[in-house]
């Protein structure tokens, strides 16, 4: 520990190199039970003390499958395969690839032929894995999405969809600090799948990657340089408050919620006697809480007529988006997704209801970035209309 005179006449630590950030659509801002360890919703990527990075080396083919098993293991990632008797540069050799600290990686292209690429280290270059496993060499720990934003107890669990293993990110320890996603699939033939040769694994900041049960965004810390902060998001927030929004009909003063709470939305379902703002989707108008304009009892808030302008249509509580990766400028929060109410600048919310996010394995949709509710197909958002305190 140092004294105060000490810490004075220290040097200022360096900033550490940030690569940039993986962020899981879907949660905004946070995961509704907390963020745990390596178990989060966004995920830094730093300049590593020491290289970590792995580049090929070494190929193998290998034939025979009635051969010796060998066991290849992966020292830097776990990945374990058993191979056959190893057949290099054509010629046949018996001897197994067997090395905790060789890191290899196998995969099979026919019944009868199995290639191990063999890897050496590479100091420039930084790697992080991410994967559904909790084992040790995986860096970001990801699990499947529940539309909704749901993760609690009453949460039905089923079977993930994300590879224990699922991909990693290889960057560049100098400038530019270019960072590559390997991952591999399989396509409709069972055959493993790597790309096309007009694709880059590349990643550009706003990039997608789908791991069939989550879809992550790749943020560059250049572009997230140009998003809002926590601090810009909180005084956007207090600065809607300090308006003093009134529902035009009660008059009574309307407040967003904390940042916290809008984090865990679903876990904090507004009463009647709160002043959390709804609005009706279909015109904007933005009110308090009421329970008046039911079309019918089956269809609750989903068929309400606004008393402002007589228009049908969802009734719902607006929440502020509270993950700032997910806006593409820092403008004023204006407007909110249909049919979920989350509230983000104009720019944004046309920007991400005009992307189509993987649905399943064979469908493409538009969907809240916060939540990951699919938006309405004849409307995806709606421009939200306040009144101005009467006084």
């Amino acid at each position: 520990m140092f004294s105060p005179g000490q810490e004075e006449h220290c040097a200022p630590t360096k900033e550490p190199v940030k690569y940039g950030e993986l962020v899981v659509l879907g949660y905004n801002g946070s995961l509704p039970n907390g963020d745990r360890g390596r178990r989060k919703s966004r995920f830094a990527l730093y300049k590593r003390a020491k290289a970590n990075g792995v580049k090929p080396s070494t190929v193998h083919i290998l034939n025979t499958p009635q051969a010796s098993k060998c066991l290849v293991r992966a020292g830097n990632s776990s990945v374990q395969s058993y191979v056959n008797h190893a057949v290099l540069f054509g010629s046949e050799r018996s001897e197994a690839v067997n090395c905790k600290g060789q890191h290899s990686i196998s995969y099979t292209l026919s019944r009868n032929q199995t290639v191990v690429v063999e890897y050496s280290h590479d100091n420039n270059t930084d790697m992080f894995q991410i994967g559904r496993s909790t084992e040790g060499p995986i860096d970001y720990v990801v699990t499947d999405t529940v539309s909704g934003g749901g993760d609690s107890e009453e949460t039905p669990i089923t079977q993930s969809t994300i590879s224990r293993f699922a991909c990693r990110v290889v960057c560049e320890r100098n400038p530019p600090f270019t960072a590559r996603i390997y991952a591999a699939g399989f396509d409709s033939s069972k055959n493993i799948f790597l790309g096309v040769e007009s694709e880059s694994n590349i990643l550009q900041d706003g990039s997608l990657v789908d791991l069939c049960g989550a879809t992550l965004l790749w943020r560059t810390a250049e572009g997230l340089f140009h998003t809002p902060t926590q601090k810009h998001l909180e005084a956007l927030r207090q600065e809607l408050n300090a308006a003093r929004p009134q529902c035009p009909v009660g008059l009574n003063t309307l407040a967003f919620p904390s940042m916290q709470r809008c984090s865990r939305a679903l876990s904090n379902v507004p009463s009647q006697e709160d002043k959390q703002p709804w609005v009706y989707l279909a015109c904007g108008h933005v009110h308090g809480y009421h329970d008046w304009g039911h079309r019918s009892e089956r269809d609750h808030n989903t068929q309400r007529e606004c008393p402002m302008c007589r228009t049908v249509g969802p009734y719902v509580p607006l929440w502020l988006g509270c993950e700032p990766a997910f806006y593409v400028d820092t403008g004023a929060p204006t407007h909110a997704f249909v049919p979920c109410g989350h509230v983000c600048s104009e720019k944004s919310t046309r920007y991400w209801a005009e992307i189509p996010l993987p649905h399943g394995t064979h469908a493409f949709h538009a969907a809240c970035p916060f939540c990951a509710i699919q938006l309405n197909l004849t409307q995806k958002w709606s421009k939200l209309i306040f009144q101005g305190p009467v006084d």
